[in-house]
C-alpha cells in the first residue's frame, strides 16, 4: 500500500511521542490500531462485494449463453424433426400411392382374366361363367 521502510516508522515513532507524551501514546497507538483494523476489514468487505458482483455478472453470462445455446438446440431439433416428418410423409405417400397403382393393376388383371375365362369355355359346374346365349 504505502512504501514506508524501518527508519520511516522510527522517525515517525519519535515525532509521535514529543508531540503526543509518553503517557497518552500507548492510548494512541491502541486507538490508531483498533482505526487500522476497521479500515482493512473495510477494504476486504469491499474486494469482497466487488468479487462476488463480478462472478455475479459471469454467472449472468453463462446462463444467457446457455440459454441461447439451448434455444439454439431446441430450434435445429425442431428442423431436424420436420425434415423427418416431411421425409417421412413422402415416403409414406409414395407407398400408398405405390398400393394404389398394384390394387389397379390387380384389378385391371382381374377383369383381364374374367373374358378369358368366358372363351375358353367354363361352365358354371367348374366356377366359370356362361356365356351369354344368343336369341335369333
Amino acid at each position: 500500500m504505502f512504501d514506508v521502510g524501518f527508519s520511516e516508522l522510527v522517525v515517525i515513532g519519535i515525532v509521535a511521542l514529543v508531540v503526543i507524551g509518553p503517557e497518552r501514546l500507548p492510548k494512541v497507538a491502541r486507538m490508531a490500531g483498533h482505526l487500522l483494523g476497521r479500515m482493512q476489514r473495510y477494504v476486504n468487505d469491499v474486494k469482497a462485494d466487488i468479487n462476488r458482483e463480478i462472478q455475479l455478472d459471469e454467472l449472468r453470462k453463462l446462463k444467457s449463453d446457455v440459454q441461447d445455446t439451448a434455444l439454439n438446440l431446441e430450434a435445429s431439433i425442431r428442423g431436424e424433426m420436420q425434415a423427418a416428418e416431411t421425409a417421412v410423409s413422402e415416403h409414406v405417400q409414395s407407398a400408398r400411392s405405390a398400393l394404389d397403382d398394384l390394387a389397379a393393376s390387380s384389378a385391371a388383371a382381374k377383369t383381364e382374366s374374367a373374358p378369358a375365362a368366358i372363351t375358353a369355355g367354363a361352365t358354371p359346374e367348374a366356377g366359370g361363367v356362361t356365356p351369354p346365349v344368343e336369341k335369333a
